[in-house]
């Protein structure tokens, strides 16, 4: 812990001692030790005394005990000789400190009998609430239990601009926190400022004007005490108890504004026993090490209009969106809904306009949670029938966050996007497919609301590992090709992850059920050597998923005994498709397409297809719009390879899966392949070259067939005699 702060805090701490034994002795000689004392209405006595030594106070004469434990509290003063360690005296000093200003209010109630209102809201002739009685308490506390509530900030002092003073008053509430505000700066007053801005304060719009001194700040502390003993079960005296209860379920901190006292900083001490943490604007030394706190202890320097997003950041306080502010209907029941011809307003992807959507972690002080912005035309700048490209980036911050749950994040667009009503989406990455209704437009839907509701359900789905979110989206063309170089960019370093893994290396494997409201007896089956199908997911995202929702889609597989090693066939495997897929699905043979292939939903990123008279099989990606060798385009294809069927001779694969050692395995392998798009097959040129050496085929890539050579099975047929093709001399598959 700084020294600054270390010995600062303990001179306060005696300050404070000191001034509240001078009070003590005055109020013993002039009312006498059997007095008695207490805060207005209360059961809990003097709340922090009592929770942390299980001692009622209740008349003067009891002080003298509490006031002999703040003396044996106190530790020497730093000083050259004395300093280490900090942390240990510093927390005694600031607990100290609390005793100390609890019985010097407590004796304020007998001195200034109206220095407080002793109600709920502000009179007209004074603001100051002073400590909240048991009703108020009942009707609030609860509150911090039932997440309503989940903490308060604890203002020292003031902004000098009462504009900023509200706008920080006002992200607090919309955090659905408590703010109660003690103190001043340079005789500036919280309250004051917001009263100046028309801003209503009182517990009824949590905002609580506590008290006009530092000394105030026990009636803040003692609520979060009183909670522990009322709500969480906490016993009087246990004060472990109530310091860990309000560390991990109030998140509470101390906001100062302006120079830091000596007295301040015996009050931020003794928060950090709490676990509350404090944030200033001040040129103060910072406490950046976890320890007593979730996160840092002091942090400091703090621009006022990062002021809230800071505190919350290191209070480890999570988001919490109760609702999606959207003029459509929005749930799970609408994820299956289909966007037909007749009710299409317009398009974006799917190889109508380019299309891509990625998310990236990003440091927490690079990112403003809920800021979305549209750049571009939006759908009220667009008529029907035209359509927009699409970029939608989603950078997300944590302090759990790591780069591996970035595509089970970006994976969960598919069904948050389908939840909108009047919106239909499919694929992903690259290939992302979003089809908008007129119903939709015609309720007001803008673009933005796909950035809502992103942010708020990432919030709510995985506020565990992500603290911050904002979304940008593009419908400019040189801005969406920015992205999308980007986002390829990414992708490949995700796809690179895997390195020496190989299906026989893993005994588990993972499932992917995800699209299961769109093909119910889907089930896709990853593995270290095949990527899921939607090429968004592979073994180690499987992997990472299950870590963070250990009841999702992505579930562990036990492989088991293998029954056919060449087919790619398990034990374990088909007893949990049988289960998954509701019995629809009894046998997979992971590595084959033609016996028992995996089925498919219709994410995935291309299609591979048997051509009988080529002996061999072609791949066509969804980008491709023209006619393949099989007699079909790839629209048609999809609904011979989707659906959550089972048929031979189609099945969808990921573009990475065509560089698994694993591809066709059953069927020969590479050596298979016979067309692709030529768009694809140059996206893949590298990939397919090196797998081509790697199976001693070095010329291979030169004897695949595109569209310029064919799309017919008879004019491929030619080519492939021409080059000498080795699926021509391969077995006939049947």
């Amino acid at each position: 812990m700084s020294k600054i702060i270390c010995s600062a805090a303990i001179r306060g701490a005696f300050k404070i001692i000191d001034m509240a034994e001078e009070s003590f002795a005055a109020a013993l000689k002039k009312y006498g030790p059997e007095h008695e004392v207490a805060f207005p209405n209360t059961a809990y006595y003097l709340p922090i005394i009592y929770s942390m030594l299980g001692v009622k106070v209740e008349r003067l004469g009891d002080m003298t005990e509490i006031f002999q434990e703040c003396r044996a509290l106190l530790p020497a003063h730093v000083t050259e000789n004395l300093w280490l360690p900090y942390l240990a005296p510093a927390l005694d000093a600031g607990m100290a400190t609390y005793f100390a200003e609890e019985m010097f209010e407590a004796i304020r109630y007998l001195n200034e009998p109206d220095h407080y209102t002793k109600t709920e809201d502000p009179l007209a002739n004074n603001i100051w609430l002073g400590a909240a009685d048991d009703v108020i308490f009942r009707k609030r506390g609860v509150e911090f239990v039932d997440g309503t509530a989940p903490g308060f900030a604890a203002i020292l002092g003031a902004p000098a601009d009462p504009a900023m003073a509200s706008k920080i008053a006002l992200e607090l509430q919309e955090k659905n926190l408590y703010i109660f505000m003690h103190d001043h700066a340079n005789s500036i007053r919280m309250p004051e400022q917001l009263i100046k801005q028309g801003v209503q304060i009182g517990w009824n719009t949590r905002l609580v004007p506590f008290g006009t001194s530092y000394t105030s700040v026990v009636f803040s502390i003692g609520f979060a005490c009183r909670v522990a003993l009322a709500f969480g079960g906490i016993k009087p005296g246990d004060y472990k108890g109530n310091l860990l209860y309000n560390k991990d379920r109030t998140f509470a901190f101390v906001m100062a504004f302006g120079e830091v006292s000596d007295e301040w900083y015996a009050n931020a001490a003794g928060a950090i026993n709490w676990g509350f943490p404090t944030i200033s604007d001040y040129n103060i030394p910072q406490i950046l090490p976890t320890g007593i706190c979730t996160y840092e202890h002091v942090v400091s320097q703090v621009p006022h209009a990062e002021f809230v997003q800071k505190a919350i950041e290191v209070r480890g306080l999570k988001v919490s969106i109760s609702k999606i502010d959207i003029p459509m209907s929005f749930g799970p029941a609408f994820e299956g809904e289909r966007i037909r011809k007749d009710d299409l307003f317009m398009e974006c992807g799917g190889g109508r306009t380019s299309g891509v959507e990625v998310l990236i972690s990003k440091e927490m002080e690079e990112i403003e949670d809920g800021k979305i912005t549209v750049e571009g035309p939006d759908i009220k700048d667009i008529s029907h029938g035209q359509n927009l490209p699409l970029a939608v980036l989603v950078e997300v911050a944590g302090r759990q966050m790591q780069s591996d749950y970035e595509p089970i994040l970006e994976r969960q667009f598919h069904h948050l996007i389908n939840y909108v009503q009047g919106l239909m989406h499919m694929g992903q990455r690259d290939i992302m497919w979003l089809r908008i209704g007129k119903a939709a437009v015609e309720k007001g839907f803008s673009l933005a609301h796909i950035g809502k509701v992103l942010h708020g359900k990432l919030h709510q789905e995985f506020g565990a590992i992500v603290d911050k979110i904002q979304v940008k989206i593009y419908t400019t063309q040189e801005k969406v090709e920015e992205i999308l170089e980007l986002a390829r960019n990414v992708y490949a370093e995700r796809d690179e992850r895997l390195g020496s893994m190989t299906d026989e290396t893993e005994d588990i494997f993972y499932s992917c059920t995800l699209c299961q409201s769109f093909a119910p007896s889907h089930v896709c089956i990853i593995t270290p050597e095949r990527i899921g199908m939607c090429g968004a997911y592979n073994w180690l995202d499987g992997k990472a998923s299950y870590q963070i929702n250990p009841t999702g889609p992505n579930q562990p597989i036990a492989k088991g005994e293998s029954l056919d090693a060449t087919l790619g066939i398990f034990q374990g495997i088909n007893e949990f498709i049988g289960q998954a897929s509701r019995g629809v699905v009894t046998e997979l043979a992971c590595y084959s397409l033609m016996n028992s292939p995996m089925t498919a939903c219709g994410c995935f990123e291309a299609i591979a297809a048997m051509l009988p008279q080529c002996n061999g099989i072609m791949v066509v990606n969804r980008e491709h719009a023209g006619m393949t060798p099989s007699g079909m385009k790839f629209t048609t294809l999809a609904g011979m390879a989707g659906g959550g069927a089972q048929t031979p001779g189609f099945m969808g694969v990921s573009k990475h899966y065509l560089s698994s050692p694993k591809l066709f395995l059953a069927e020969g392998g590479l050596a298979r392949l016979v067309w692709l798009p030529k768009m694809l097959k140059e996206e893949l040129k590298d990939k397919l070259i090196k797998c081509s050496q790697a199976v001693g085929m070095p010329d291979f890539y030169d004897k695949i067939a595109t569209e310029e050579q064919g799309t017919t099975e008879e004019e491929i047929l030619g080519f492939l005699k021409k080059v000498g093709h080795p699926s021509l001399e391969m077995e006939a598959v049947v």
